[in-house]
């Protein structure tokens, strides 16, 4: 899980202000965030099936956000996706 300090840093950087937690932008960065720990973590605990099972649904949930802001805003979408390194 995020800690709090992590999360504010993730609001500050994609957020319009430090409250901004709804936005498109926020809620993928973070969730790309959590993805990357749950990789991590199954790196290191191959049988860790409902580790895998939560690592599914967060990329779901994140590709549905994705999907959204592509047909929303296409130029946020490619500017969000080369901030977070996420598709070339």
């Amino acid at each position: 899980m995020l800690s709090k300090q992590e999360k504010a840093k993730i609001v500050k950087e994609f957020g319009k202000n430090e409250h901004d937690t709804g936005s498109d932008a926020v809620q993928i960065a973070i969730l790309t965030e959590r993805i990357k720990q749950l990789t991590a973590h199954l790196k290191v605990s191959k049988k860790d099936a409902s580790a895998r099972r939560g690592l599914m649904i967060l990329v779901g949930q994140r590709r549905s956000l994705l999907r959204h802001l592509a047909e929303k805003d296409r130029d946020a979408y490619v500017e969000l996706l080369v901030k977070l390194g996420i598709r070339k």
